[in-house]
């Protein structure tokens, strides 16, 4: 059964509308929040606090803090890896493209 459109739903569209660009922007959002509640999940499911992991990974809490941030964005390939490698799991970038028009030399 399909969602219902609420009040957000439709601000939503309408600000998309006035701004396409916005799209952009809520995807990077999307993304982050997917990130750093795939590290929060499992360190949670490792049993870790932030300190343990900070150890492993030889940074701060602080810093394991702010990756689990989820409007947090500052994180490099080799941190990520680094918090990868602490949870002895495989780090997997990809790149996709969006539609065939973009693979088109300008």
């Amino acid at each position: 059964m399909k969602r219902k459109k609420d009040d957000l739903d439709r601000l939503t569209e309408k600000l998309l509308k006035q701004d396409p660009t916005l799209k952009e922007e809520m995807d990077k959002a999307d993304r982050a929040w997917d990130i750093a509640f795939q590290i929060y999940n499992l360190r949670k499911k490792s049993g870790l606090t932030q300190t343990q992991l900070a150890k492993l990974v030889k940074t701060s809490q602080s810093n394991i803090a702010r990756i689990e941030s989820a409007d947090y964005t500052g994180y490099t390939f080799k941190t990520l890896e680094k918090v990868t490698k602490a949870f002895k799991a495989r780090l997997e970038v990809r790149i996709v493209p969006q539609t065939r028009s973009n693979l088109t030399p300008s």
